[in-house]
């Protein structure tokens, strides 16, 4: 995966919107306003942060090398995922597929079933 790829694969979810809330070499995406995916466009290793579930965050550190705390993040609830090879491109969609639903389920429910009409 490269920065291209992720883009589109965010953009092609339903009710996203790419901001640069932060400045020109942080792209963040949003569904309902709030933040699922950061990527930092200027780091020296392609990386992003994504939101996880607190267990599962802590299972996914211990049993990948390329996920860490989240940096510069609530470490308790946002991984950040080095992309290396070392893991396979459908996992790491399944892991902004993760990020996005908690997003998308921690909203209001009239915001969520409006996002979900759109699936």
């Amino acid at each position: 995966m490269d920065i291209e790829s992720l883009r589109n694969y965010c953009l092609s979810k339903p009710a996203v919107e790419e901001t640069f809330p932060f400045g020109p070499e942080t792209l963040v995406y949003k569904v309902g306003g709030k933040i699922f995916l950061i990527c930092s466009l200027d780091s020296e290793e392609f990386r992003f942060n994504v939101k996880c579930d607190p267990e599962k965050a802590i299972e996914l550190r211990e049993r990948y090398d390329c996920v860490q705390p989240g940096y510069h993040m609530n470490k308790k609830h946002w991984n950040t995922i080095v992309v290396d090879g070392t893991v396979s491109n459908s996992m790491l969609k399944e892991w902004i597929n993760d990020s996005y639903d908690l997003i998308v389920e921690s909203l209001p429910a009239k915001t969520r079933e409006k996002i979900k009409g759109k699936k």
